[in-house]
């Protein structure tokens, strides 16, 4: 989300609708309860359905378009990959006044992982590695572009807006010319030139299942494609302790020049998102400065 941008209110949603959506297009899954899951994403809601699955409504136009984007590729990127991602059970189409496409999804169990209570870091960072090493691995022709997997120049302006947002709000304590010198140093190192691979390109700890400390899911593809390597990194910062994320580091074999943009990059979302979710959503503008500790923690 860009500094200043104001996106329309999300559509409402509630557990009597996504129990009509339901009855009139999926009527042997009519008598199963419905009840919504606490989430603290942006883009979908979540709704379990029974036991076994679970219903995703986009909440804003553009979360409409993941899911054409997820039913297309999921199917096949699962078994190139070596956890659980979401398994499209049915497709829903807009009525009862919803406006969008939705998906029933085959349920996946797991919780969270919180940066700072990690039971297995340095597991954990492995797993992440060997996901996001099975990704770039991935050879499936006609990939899209990721949502953000573009030049990091593409970045610089809203970085900046956002920094000098922030300056703004000194209750937050950033350290806006430390950042500042993080960026620049980023924007200055050798760009990607080598071919796109495929990303996951939103590895928030949301968007990641674990169990007994381990990596047991992935989820939300709306933003995959190809794109920079450096994209997929962001668990390094918005999730690993220091220790594991040199383990993280060294089992992808990341250089220096995509390490500095993958560690930009994710500051570049903290930065932005801090000041827009600060009084709407305390899970990301948490993780955000969490993020940005990481990132000035490590200079």
């Amino acid at each position: 989300m860009s500094p200043g941008q104001t996106p329309p209110g999300p559509h409402p949603v509630d557990d009597g609708l996504v129990r009509r959506l339901v009855a009139g297009q999926f009527p042997r899954w009519a008598e199963l309860p419905v009840r919504r899951f606490p989430s603290g994403g942006t883009v979908n809601a979540m709704f379990r359905l029974g036991d076994d699955m679970a219903v995703r409504l986009p909440l804003t136009r553009g979360g409409a378009a993941d899911v054409s984007l997820e039913q297309e590729w999921l199917p096949r990127l699962a078994p190139r990959l070596p956890v659980a991602v979401p398994e499209a059970l049915a497709a829903g189409e807009p009525a009862e006044g919803y406006p969008w496409p939705w998906s029933v999804y085959r349920w996946l169990a797991g919780e969270n992982p919180v940066a700072g209570a990690l039971d297995e870091p340095v597991f954990l960072a492995e797993d992440l590695a060997g996901f996001v090493a099975a990704m770039r691995g991935v050879a499936l022709p006609g990939a899209p572009a990721a949502y953000r997997g573009g030049p990091l120049a593409a970045l610089d302006a809203p970085t900046r807006a956002a920094i000098e947002e922030l300056r703004g709000i000194p209750e937050e304590g950033v350290d806006c010319d430390a950042v500042t010198a993080v960026w620049e140093d980023a924007v200055r190192a050798p760009a990607w030139d080598g071919p796109p691979v495929w990303l996951h390109a939103d590895l928030m700890p949301g968007n990641l299942l674990v169990g007994g400390g381990r990596l047991t899911a992935v989820i939300d593809f709306g933003c995959t494609g190809a794109g920079d390597p450096a994209c997929d990194l962001f668990p390094a910062w918005n999730l690993l302790p220091a220790g594991a994320r040199e383990v993280f580091r060294e089992a992808l074999g990341v250089d220096d020049a995509t390490w500095a943009r993958g560690r930009a990059r994710t500051l570049s979302q903290a930065l932005i998102a801090l000041p827009y979710y600060r009084e709407t959503n305390p899970a990301m503008a948490g993780n955000a400065r969490h993020v940005i500790r990481a990132v000035l923690e490590e200079r």
